[in-house]
């Protein structure tokens, strides 16, 4: 189970509430709670956008849009009712910080909704998490009906004359609905598939009124924002990379756990140092930099900072924030197939790339791991790899095919060394693997 675990090199921003009973709100009061929605009450709609959008601030779910920006594609006039939504259906492999944001200061994510809602005109907000976090439920009903007592949710809240309804919405575990499109399907009681965009959410989204959607760290990094302001914010990171992340730490490092660090913090210092390097005087061969979608790094690699605009230089992504070490004990064949099969199960089934490709990949990868493999599937597994990108409805095919055509390109020669000795090198030779938990 992930926890927040403690670093000199944090910056608390997100978690500074962590392990200080904030789920209760009379604490989260005493802890600044619900202090940057009052300041947000005096503020006019395009203040806050503008606070949000200096400060840097992007998407955490993955995909590392600017959040103000985002919030101003918002149409100011609609005929139909404004929504914000949380994303906290967190089931990207190697992630786990939303749950202990959910666990540890559910207030904080209720009190991001609130705000946007105010920046865009919304007065309404769901809040959607994962399916397998059924605990979490019962926390963040409580902190709801909490916020109604205390008349900071519903009619006029805060005495301000405006009116804001939150509820909660529990998922039934899939991966699919973590892309906001399907999350939206699947708030309105449907199949959670993807759909066809444009138009895009901001101007057509839940029941057809504009929507934001935003991760739950986030909407938890609102607040701050608010209370301190935009340029404190941008300079805990670096240039358009503002404020601090959540990454968690798995696979094979000593120090597992949850960080938060300022964004463009090095990555072979947070392996090294902040996660105590390798177990067992091991080296390190790979690191999944931001979750299982995203193309590896190998060990020559790691030395650059962890923001959204250097991992894109380098080929890769930040991701969710999930950073998974791979130890050389790991054969890569095994671990590109235990990626696949986790998205040849999770695939909807919507697109025929995706459906197709991710079964095709799957059964090609255990063939060629044990013993039946061939030269030309060397090729084969990158070719229908490369040819799933960008030929689907939602980025599932492009989260099963990135990591393996970096895993076929980097680490080929393991591909070859299976076809000399089959089944598996690393079998053969009696090696323990110890894989990285995906799935």
């Amino acid at each position: 189970m992930a926890t927040l675990v403690s670093h000199p090199d944090e910056v608390r921003i997100v978690s500074k509430r962590f392990g200080q009973g904030a789920t209760k709100i009379d604490r989260y009061l005493e802890l600044d709670g619900y202090k940057a929605v009052r300041k947000a009450l005096g503020m006019q709609p395009d203040a806050i956008i503008n606070e949000v959008k200096n400060s840097g601030l992007r998407g955490r779910g993955g995909a590392g849009f600017n959040t103000g920006l985002k919030w101003s594609f918002v149409p100011k006039q609609s005929v139909k009712p404004k929504y914000i939504l949380c994303n906290g259906d967190e089931s990207e492999p190697g992630t786990c910080k939303d749950r202990l944001i959910f666990e540890e200061d559910p207030h904080s994510v209720i009190e991001g909704v609130i705000i946007a809602g105010l920046a865009v005109g919304a007065s309404s907000g769901y809040i959607y998490i994962r399916g397998e976090y059924r605990y979490l439920l019962e926390i963040m009903q409580k902190a709801i009906a909490d916020a109604y007592a205390k008349g900071f949710l519903g009619k006029n809240i805060f005495g301000s004359g405006r009116d804001f309804e939150v509820y909660w919405h529990g998922g039934a575990g899939a991966y699919e609905v973590g892309e906001e499109s399907a999350l939206m399907e699947s708030l309105e009681g449907k199949r959670g598939v993807p759909r066809i965009r444009p138009p895009f959410p901001a101007v057509v989204g839940l029941w057809g009124g504009p929507t934001v959607i935003n991760n739950a760290e986030t909407l938890a990094s609102v607040p701050p924002i608010i209370l301190a302001g935009a340029e404190w914010f941008a300079n805990l990171g670096t240039p358009k990379n503002g404020g601090t992340r959540l990454f968690c730490l798995s696979g094979h490092v000593n120090k597992p756990g949850v960080y938060e660090l300022p964004m463009g913090y090095n990555l072979k210092k947070m392996i090294y140092e902040v996660g105590g390097g390798i177990p067992n005087g091991r080296k390190l061969k790979a690191v999944v930099p931001g979750g299982s979608s995203c193309p590896l790094l190998t060990a020559e690699e790691i030395d650059l900072p962890m923001d959204f605009d250097t991992l894109m230089k380098a080929g890769s992504m930040l991701g969710s924030g999930g950073v998974v070490m791979v130890d050389d004990s790991t054969c890569m064949v095994k671990f590109a197939l235990r990626i696949m099969k986790f998205y040849q199960h999770e695939s909807c089934g919507w697109c025929i790339p995706c459906r197709e490709g991710t079964d095709w990949l799957d059964k090609t990868l255990t063939r060629f791991h044990s013993g039946g493999g061939i030269r030309k599937d060397i090729d084969n597994i990158q070719y229908l790899s490369e040819n799933m990108l960008g030929r689907t409805f939602c980025p599932l095919g492009d989260a099963a095919a990135l990591p393996t055509i970096s895993i076929v390109k980097k680490f080929r020669k393991e591909f070859e060394d299976h076809l000399e000795g089959r089944p598996c090198p690393f079998e053969k030779k009696g090696t323990v693997e110890q894989l990285p938990v995906f799935a």
